[in-house]
């Protein structure tokens, strides 16, 4: 017997997932969780970028070999169904961002927005179709002069990209 209220609830646990999953591919660097984040066709209007989902992942992949520290944490995910396969889906967002600009010098940026998604389910699986980044704060910020090592002192280990963070190691164990 199929329950509609089960289903919807695994639906909605899988739509977060794919959001948390996103978080991750942005922070740790990991191209995979980012390309699993999208449906091959999707798009994605991300500030200055407006297009492909693949094309903002060539952009991301372009800024990780700039060794940025990102952080992203996602509240208030609201879903709303419009059809068994189709889920309109806003998720807000605080990110810090620490990386080097065009020029070579050091930017460090806390932004706070929404993510305004379309997720459609194919073959099972929830992923985005269509991504909108709006922005509703920003705030420019000095960069500390010290290296994260001086800054967090005898706090390790200190998150990495991937494969280095712990928590990599800690899923590889569970294997």
């Amino acid at each position: 017997m199929h329950d509609p209220k089960l289903q919807e609830l695994l639906d909605r646990e899988a739509i977060r997932d794919c959001i948390y999953r996103y978080c991750r591919g942005i922070d740790r660097a990991e191209e995979a969780a980012l390309r699993n984040s999208y449906w091959p066709d999707a798009t994605d209007c991300h500030g200055a970028y407006d297009g492909s989902a693949e094309g903002f992942i060539q952009m991301a992949l372009a800024v990780f070999a700039t060794g940025p520290r990102n952080v992203h944490h996602v509240t208030n995910v609201l879903i709303t169904f419009q059809e068994p396969s189709v889920a309109i889906v806003e998720s807000y967002f605080i990110a810090f961002q620490r990386s080097k600009g065009g020029d070579g010098a050091l930017r460090q940026v806390m932004l706070s927005g929404r993510y305004c998604d379309r997720f459609e389910k194919r073959n099972g699986e929830w992923r985005v179709a269509a991504r909108v980044v709006v922005y509703d704060w920003m705030d420019e910020q000095e960069p500390p002069p010290q290296s994260d090592e001086e800054r967090f002192g005898p706090r390790r280990p200190i998150g990495a990209p991937f494969p280095q963070d712990t928590v990599y190691a800690l899923l590889e164990a569970q294997g």
